[in-house]
């Protein structure tokens, strides 16, 4: 049997999960892709009803990725934000309308500055009323544009949540001018 290690030796470790047990008490989740994590992350903490957020690799073929490996592209993850909200305050669908407002869902594998498919755009749904909403969502948006949608509805997979000093980024080193595209 192959065993695979890191560069240091040893071998690799399960990644911390983004919360304790199953989230926050009476709290759903939700996870996106839109562009750098990093202002993904901050637009939808500001969000009155987000409990938690934290940001990580999906979508991809690779256990264990990392920022590095995600970057080269060589994984398939999408760098993503899982959310934990509380459908008393705040609703999937208002979710949705943040994730169409703050990245432009018509360039494939690229925001702004930012190029490869671990930029895509993705909703990673959780159950079938998440891909349900997802998809109309996702149909009304297109009667505002006049360039294709190619956003991916797909269902959630794997969760590996990124390296901690990517967490809550702009919080702890301020936030620069071209992290998210608010419409």
């Amino acid at each position: 049997m192959l065993k695979l290690r890191n560069r240091n030796g040893a071998a690799p470790s399960a990644p911390a999960p983004p919360f304790e047990g199953h989230g926050p008490e009476g709290a759903e989740r939700a996870t996106f892709a839109a562009g750098c994590f990093w202002g993904v992350e901050a637009a939808l903490r500001q969000i009155n009803g987000v409990l938690a957020t934290a940001v990580g690799y999906t979508g991809g073929h690779v256990p264990y990725p990392t920022y590095e490996r995600v970057g080269r592209g060589s994984t398939g993850h999408a760098e993503a934000v899982e959310v934990w909200f509380d459908p008393a305050q705040v609703s999937y669908a208002q979710l949705l309308e943040t994730f169409w407002r703050i990245h432009n869902p018509t360039t494939r594998n690229r925001q702004r500055f930012d190029f490869g498919s671990q930029y895509r755009s993705a909703i990673f749904y959780h159950g079938a009323a998440q891909q349900e909403a997802a998809i109309a969502s996702r149909d009304a948006e297109q009667q505002t544009r006049r360039r294709r949608i190619v956003t991916q509805i797909t269902p959630a997979s794997a969760f590996y949540r990124a390296e901690e000093y990517h967490q809550h980024y702009f919080e702890k080193h301020g936030r620069p001018r071209h992290a998210a595209t608010i419409r």
